[in-house]
């Protein structure tokens, strides 16, 4: 179970990283969240501590279930668009980590096929 629990909290800082850089860029905020994007934050990390599919998903985009309501999913879209080039300048290993991982979920899910 430690090993679940870590992914979400990798997962659950993944996100506000990305949040944060989101928000620091587009809305020009210093070292707080603007009440939109700390919302989104707050939703975001709730999706997280409630998925039931945390040991076998590695992101949200991958999974079968979309969890997030239909405004929300756009805005954390708009901010995954965003902030995901932008996170290899900010936060590299963080990055390559998730990169990397993306790559052997899209191996293992066409060897699934």
């Amino acid at each position: 179970m430690k090993c679940v629990a870590d992914k979400r909290e990798r997962e659950k800082r993944m996100v506000s990283e990305m949040i944060a850089l989101y928000c620091r860029k587009k809305h020009q905020t210093k070292g707080v969240l603007c009440p939109a994007c700390a919302e989104l934050q707050a939703y975001a990390c709730k999706r997280s501590d409630q998925c039931p599919f945390m040991e076998t998903k590695t992101f949200c985009s991958n999974c079968k279930v979309h969890c997030y309501k239909p405004a929300m999913r756009e805005e954390i879209r708009k901010v995954m668009r965003f902030s995901g080039p932008r996170m290899l300048f900010s936060h590299p290993i963080m990055a390559i980590s998730h990169m990397i991982e993306s790559h052997k979920e899209k191996k293992r899910l066409e060897a699934l096929k």
